[in-house]
Protein backbone atom coordinates (compact mmCIF):
# COMPACT_ATOMS: atom_id res chain seq x y z
CA UNK A 1 0.00 0.00 0.00
CA UNK A 2 2.67 2.33 0.78
CA UNK A 3 4.32 1.76 -2.47
CA UNK A 4 1.38 2.41 -4.46
CA UNK A 5 1.27 5.61 -2.66
CA UNK A 6 4.49 6.30 -3.52
CA UNK A 7 4.05 6.03 -6.97
CA UNK A 8 0.72 8.18 -7.36
CA UNK A 9 2.81 10.75 -4.89
CA UNK A 10 5.45 10.90 -7.58
CA UNK A 11 3.03 10.40 -10.96
CA UNK A 12 1.52 13.86 -9.28
CA UNK A 13 4.84 15.58 -9.16
CA UNK A 14 5.61 14.83 -12.67
CA UNK A 15 2.83 16.46 -14.13
CA UNK A 16 2.83 19.23 -11.89
CA UNK A 17 6.63 19.64 -12.86
CA UNK A 18 5.50 19.10 -16.76
CA UNK A 19 2.57 21.97 -16.16
CA UNK A 20 5.05 24.72 -14.80
CA UNK A 21 7.71 23.92 -17.52
CA UNK A 22 5.17 23.71 -20.16
CA UNK A 23 2.91 26.83 -19.55
CA UNK A 24 3.69 30.06 -17.54
CA UNK A 25 2.41 33.51 -16.71
CA UNK A 26 3.58 36.44 -14.71
CA UNK A 27 2.74 40.51 -14.38
CA UNK A 28 5.06 43.27 -14.51
CA UNK A 29 4.28 44.60 -11.32
CA UNK A 30 1.39 42.19 -8.63
CA UNK A 31 0.90 46.27 -7.07
CA UNK A 32 -1.01 49.18 -9.20
CA UNK A 33 -2.76 52.61 -8.12
CA UNK A 34 -6.65 52.82 -9.30
CA UNK A 35 -6.61 52.79 -13.07
CA UNK A 36 -3.02 52.49 -13.36
CA UNK A 37 -2.27 49.56 -16.52
CA UNK A 38 0.09 46.63 -16.03
CA UNK A 39 0.96 43.86 -18.50
CA UNK A 40 -0.09 40.21 -17.99
CA UNK A 41 2.13 37.32 -20.06
CA UNK A 42 1.04 34.11 -20.85
CA UNK A 43 3.95 31.87 -22.38
CA UNK A 44 3.90 28.51 -23.87
CA UNK A 45 6.78 26.15 -24.99
CA UNK A 46 5.61 24.73 -28.37
CA UNK A 47 4.26 26.44 -31.37
CA UNK A 48 1.94 23.51 -32.58
CA UNK A 49 -1.60 22.58 -31.43
CA UNK A 50 -1.63 25.16 -29.57
CA UNK A 51 -5.37 26.68 -27.73
CA UNK A 52 -4.67 29.90 -26.17
CA UNK A 53 -7.07 30.46 -23.68
CA UNK A 54 -10.07 33.44 -23.64
CA UNK A 55 -9.09 35.20 -20.22
CA UNK A 56 -10.99 35.52 -17.39
CA UNK A 57 -10.48 38.09 -14.67
CA UNK A 58 -12.16 38.03 -11.21
CA UNK A 59 -14.31 40.89 -10.50
CA UNK A 60 -12.45 44.15 -9.95
CA UNK A 61 -10.11 43.90 -13.15
CA UNK A 62 -10.68 44.56 -16.57
CA UNK A 63 -8.93 44.11 -20.05
CA UNK A 64 -7.80 47.22 -21.63
CA UNK A 65 -5.99 45.69 -24.82
CA UNK A 66 -4.41 42.59 -26.12
CA UNK A 67 -1.45 42.09 -28.64
CA UNK A 68 -1.18 39.52 -31.16
CA UNK A 69 0.25 36.18 -30.52
CA UNK A 70 4.08 36.11 -30.78
CA UNK A 71 6.26 33.88 -31.44
CA UNK A 72 9.82 33.72 -30.02
CA UNK A 73 12.69 30.44 -29.76
CA UNK A 74 9.71 27.79 -30.20
CA UNK A 75 7.42 29.74 -27.87
CA UNK A 76 4.18 31.25 -28.01
CA UNK A 77 3.93 34.37 -26.06
CA UNK A 78 0.38 36.49 -25.50
CA UNK A 79 0.28 39.74 -24.09
CA UNK A 80 -2.64 41.52 -22.32
CA UNK A 81 -2.81 44.83 -20.82
CA UNK A 82 -5.24 44.80 -17.67
CA UNK A 83 -6.03 47.47 -14.69
CA UNK A 84 -8.07 48.14 -11.86
CA UNK A 85 -10.41 51.35 -11.04
CA UNK A 86 -11.54 49.53 -7.35
CA UNK A 87 -9.28 49.20 -4.59
CA UNK A 88 -8.37 45.85 -2.76
CA UNK A 89 -6.59 42.52 -3.99
CA UNK A 90 -7.83 40.58 -6.72
CA UNK A 91 -6.87 37.16 -8.09
CA UNK A 92 -6.01 36.75 -12.07
CA UNK A 93 -7.49 33.30 -11.97
CA UNK A 94 -5.55 30.20 -13.53
CA UNK A 95 -6.32 30.40 -17.43
CA UNK A 96 -6.80 26.59 -18.96
CA UNK A 97 -4.14 25.78 -21.95
CA UNK A 98 -4.21 23.06 -25.21
CA UNK A 99 -1.16 21.81 -25.91
CA UNK A 100 -1.54 18.61 -28.47
CA UNK A 101 -5.06 18.49 -27.02
CA UNK A 102 -3.34 18.35 -23.63
CA UNK A 103 -4.94 20.98 -20.96
CA UNK A 104 -2.10 22.63 -18.84
CA UNK A 105 -2.70 25.30 -16.25
CA UNK A 106 -1.06 28.81 -15.63
CA UNK A 107 -0.30 29.88 -11.97
CA UNK A 108 -3.19 32.17 -10.57
CA UNK A 109 -1.17 35.96 -9.19
CA UNK A 110 -2.47 38.46 -6.78
CA UNK A 111 -2.81 41.97 -7.84
CA UNK A 112 -3.42 44.70 -5.52
CA UNK A 113 -4.79 47.87 -6.24
CA UNK A 114 -4.23 50.72 -3.75
CA UNK A 115 -6.02 54.24 -3.85
CA UNK A 116 -4.13 57.23 -5.02
CA UNK A 117 -3.01 59.38 -1.51
CA UNK A 118 -4.47 62.97 -2.24
CA UNK A 119 -3.20 65.72 -0.33
CA UNK A 120 -6.07 68.14 0.52
CA UNK A 121 -3.82 70.48 2.00
CA UNK A 122 -1.93 71.65 -1.39
CA UNK A 123 -5.58 71.65 -3.28
CA UNK A 124 -7.31 74.89 -3.78
CA UNK A 125 -10.77 74.63 -2.61
CA UNK A 126 -13.88 76.20 -4.81
CA UNK A 127 -17.41 77.21 -4.12
CA UNK A 128 -19.50 74.98 -5.05
CA UNK A 129 -20.85 75.42 -9.01
CA UNK A 130 -24.10 76.38 -9.54
CA UNK A 131 -26.21 73.84 -12.02
CA UNK A 132 -25.42 74.57 -15.29
CA UNK A 133 -28.92 74.15 -17.19
CA UNK A 134 -28.84 72.36 -20.45
CA UNK A 135 -29.25 74.19 -23.81
CA UNK A 136 -32.69 73.77 -25.44
CA UNK A 137 -33.29 71.15 -28.17
CA UNK A 138 -36.27 70.31 -30.66
CA UNK A 139 -37.31 67.93 -28.69
CA UNK A 140 -38.35 70.33 -25.73
CA UNK A 141 -40.69 72.16 -27.60
CA UNK A 142 -42.00 69.06 -29.87
CA UNK A 143 -45.04 69.15 -28.12
CA UNK A 144 -46.02 72.26 -27.95
CA UNK A 145 -45.47 72.50 -31.51
CA UNK A 146 -47.75 69.14 -32.89
CA UNK A 147 -50.57 71.24 -30.15
CA UNK A 148 -50.27 74.42 -32.22
CA UNK A 149 -50.37 72.64 -35.23
CA UNK A 150 -53.18 70.44 -34.54
CA UNK A 151 -55.23 73.85 -33.31
CA UNK A 152 -54.21 75.40 -36.51
CA UNK A 153 -55.41 72.77 -38.55
CA UNK A 154 -58.49 72.87 -36.39
CA UNK A 155 -59.26 76.57 -36.70
CA UNK A 156 -58.42 76.14 -40.64
CA UNK A 157 -60.91 73.83 -41.08
CA UNK A 158 -63.57 75.73 -39.02
CA UNK A 159 -62.88 78.94 -41.06
CA UNK A 160 -62.93 77.20 -44.48
CA UNK A 161 -66.00 74.86 -43.68
CA UNK A 162 -68.34 76.96 -41.64
CA UNK A 163 -67.41 80.60 -43.83
CA UNK A 164 -65.96 80.12 -46.88
CA UNK A 165 -67.43 77.65 -47.80
CA UNK A 166 -71.03 78.54 -46.56
CA UNK A 167 -70.36 81.49 -48.83
CA UNK A 168 -69.37 80.17 -51.68
CA UNK A 169 -72.22 77.59 -51.78
CA UNK A 170 -74.61 81.08 -50.93
CA UNK A 171 -73.01 82.73 -54.34
CA UNK A 172 -73.36 79.72 -55.81
CA UNK A 173 -76.96 79.41 -55.61
CA UNK A 174 -79.07 80.11 -58.34
CA UNK A 175 -81.63 82.50 -57.39
CA UNK A 176 -84.74 81.74 -58.37
CA UNK A 177 -87.57 84.58 -58.85
CA UNK A 178 -91.11 84.30 -57.55
CA UNK A 179 -93.33 84.62 -60.30
CA UNK A 180 -96.73 86.26 -59.14
CA UNK A 181 -100.05 83.25 -59.41
CA UNK A 182 -101.06 84.88 -62.63
CA UNK A 183 -97.65 85.03 -65.02
CA UNK A 184 -96.50 81.85 -63.23
CA UNK A 185 -99.95 79.96 -65.07
CA UNK A 186 -99.49 81.46 -68.02
CA UNK A 187 -95.52 80.56 -68.29
CA UNK A 188 -96.45 76.86 -66.95
CA UNK A 189 -99.23 76.79 -69.67
CA UNK A 190 -96.54 77.64 -71.97
CA UNK A 191 -94.52 75.01 -71.24
CA UNK A 192 -96.92 72.69 -70.96
CA UNK A 193 -97.74 73.30 -74.98
CA UNK A 194 -94.00 72.89 -75.96
CA UNK A 195 -93.84 69.78 -74.47
CA UNK A 196 -96.23 67.98 -76.88
CA UNK A 197 -98.19 65.56 -74.71
CA UNK A 198 -101.28 65.00 -76.27
CA UNK A 199 -99.86 65.23 -79.71
CA UNK A 200 -98.08 61.97 -78.52
CA UNK A 201 -100.47 60.34 -77.39
CA UNK A 202 -99.65 61.50 -73.72
CA UNK A 203 -103.35 62.60 -72.94
CA UNK A 204 -103.34 61.53 -69.55
CA UNK A 205 -99.95 63.18 -68.25
CA UNK A 206 -101.25 66.37 -70.58
CA UNK A 207 -104.79 66.81 -68.50
CA UNK A 208 -102.74 65.87 -64.89
CA UNK A 209 -100.34 68.63 -65.51
CA UNK A 210 -103.06 71.12 -66.88
CA UNK A 211 -105.50 70.98 -63.86
CA UNK A 212 -102.04 70.68 -61.67
CA UNK A 213 -101.84 74.29 -63.58
CA UNK A 214 -105.04 75.71 -62.88
CA UNK A 215 -105.50 73.98 -58.90
CA UNK A 216 -102.26 75.94 -58.24
CA UNK A 217 -103.45 79.09 -59.46
CA UNK A 218 -106.36 78.95 -57.55
CA UNK A 219 -104.59 78.11 -54.33
CA UNK A 220 -102.00 80.69 -54.64
CA UNK A 221 -104.66 84.05 -56.02
CA UNK A 222 -107.27 82.07 -53.64
CA UNK A 223 -104.93 81.17 -50.60
CA UNK A 224 -107.15 78.12 -50.68
CA UNK A 225 -105.54 74.45 -50.32
CA UNK A 226 -107.22 73.72 -54.49
CA UNK A 227 -104.29 71.15 -54.65
CA UNK A 228 -105.75 68.74 -52.42
CA UNK A 229 -109.68 69.67 -52.85
CA UNK A 230 -111.69 67.20 -55.08
CA UNK A 231 -113.82 68.81 -58.30
CA UNK A 232 -117.21 69.19 -56.29
CA UNK A 233 -115.48 70.87 -53.30
CA UNK A 234 -113.69 73.23 -55.53
CA UNK A 235 -116.49 74.21 -57.31
CA UNK A 236 -118.69 74.58 -54.13
CA UNK A 237 -116.13 76.61 -52.69
CA UNK A 238 -115.97 79.09 -55.43
CA UNK A 239 -119.57 79.38 -54.97
CA UNK A 240 -119.47 80.06 -51.53
CA UNK A 241 -116.73 82.90 -52.44
CA UNK A 242 -118.82 84.54 -55.38
CA UNK A 243 -122.28 84.71 -53.05
CA UNK A 244 -119.94 86.38 -50.65
CA UNK A 245 -118.51 88.64 -53.28
CA UNK A 246 -115.29 87.62 -52.15
CA UNK A 247 -113.63 86.99 -55.84
CA UNK A 248 -114.08 88.60 -59.29
CA UNK A 249 -115.55 85.99 -61.43
CA UNK A 250 -118.56 85.01 -63.47
CA UNK A 251 -121.00 81.74 -63.64
CA UNK A 252 -119.65 80.99 -66.99
CA UNK A 253 -116.21 80.71 -65.40
CA UNK A 254 -117.20 78.26 -62.80
CA UNK A 255 -118.99 76.57 -64.92
CA UNK A 256 -115.97 75.99 -67.44
CA UNK A 257 -113.77 75.19 -64.61
CA UNK A 258 -116.30 72.63 -63.45
CA UNK A 259 -116.29 71.02 -67.02
CA UNK A 260 -112.63 70.96 -67.13
CA UNK A 261 -111.84 69.26 -63.77
CA UNK A 262 -114.78 66.43 -64.82
CA UNK A 263 -112.89 65.96 -68.51
CA UNK A 264 -109.86 65.55 -66.48
CA UNK A 265 -111.06 63.43 -64.06
CA UNK A 266 -112.91 60.95 -66.48
CA UNK A 267 -109.14 61.10 -68.80
CA UNK A 268 -107.16 60.45 -65.49
CA UNK A 269 -109.76 57.53 -63.84
CA UNK A 270 -112.38 56.10 -66.59
CA UNK A 271 -109.52 56.27 -69.41
CA UNK A 272 -111.91 58.70 -71.93
CA UNK A 273 -110.00 60.05 -75.01
CA UNK A 274 -111.26 63.04 -76.33
CA UNK A 275 -110.49 64.06 -79.66
CA UNK A 276 -107.93 66.79 -80.66
CA UNK A 277 -110.45 69.77 -80.98
CA UNK A 278 -111.87 68.92 -77.20
CA UNK A 279 -108.36 68.98 -76.18
CA UNK A 280 -107.46 72.25 -77.48
CA UNK A 281 -110.95 73.83 -76.14
CA UNK A 282 -109.96 72.57 -72.90
CA UNK A 283 -106.15 74.70 -73.24
CA UNK A 284 -108.05 77.63 -73.63
CA UNK A 285 -110.81 76.99 -71.35
CA UNK A 286 -108.14 76.87 -68.91
CA UNK A 287 -106.52 80.19 -69.96
CA UNK A 288 -109.82 81.92 -69.90
CA UNK A 289 -110.69 80.46 -66.22
CA UNK A 290 -107.17 81.51 -64.93
CA UNK A 291 -107.61 85.53 -66.70
CA UNK A 292 -110.97 85.31 -65.21
CA UNK A 293 -110.82 84.18 -61.99
CA UNK A 294 -109.27 86.56 -59.03
CA UNK A 295 -110.06 87.85 -55.60
CA UNK A 296 -111.87 91.04 -55.32
CA UNK A 297 -109.48 93.59 -54.36
CA UNK A 298 -109.45 94.78 -50.49
CA UNK A 299 -111.07 98.39 -50.73
CA UNK A 300 -108.83 101.02 -49.26
CA UNK A 301 -109.23 103.11 -46.33
CA UNK A 302 -110.74 106.25 -47.77
CA UNK A 303 -113.20 103.85 -49.94
CA UNK A 304 -114.72 102.78 -46.65
CA UNK A 305 -115.09 106.16 -45.28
Amino acid sequence: MKKILTYIFVLFSAIGFAQSSMVNSQVETSSIRIGEQFQYKITVKGTENVILPKLVLSKGLEIIDSAKVDTVNNMLIQKYVLTGFDSGAYYIPQQQVFVRNQAFFTDSLLINVATVEIDTTKIKKYPIKSIKSEPYVFDDFKMYIYLLLAALAIIGFWIYYFVIRKRKVEEDKPTYKVLPPFEEAIYKLNELDSKLLWQNNQVKEYYSELTEIVRNYIERELQVPALEKTTDEIIGMLRDFQNANTIQTSKETIKKLKELLQEADLVKFAKSKPIAIEIEEDRKDAEEIISNLKPKPTPKKDELE
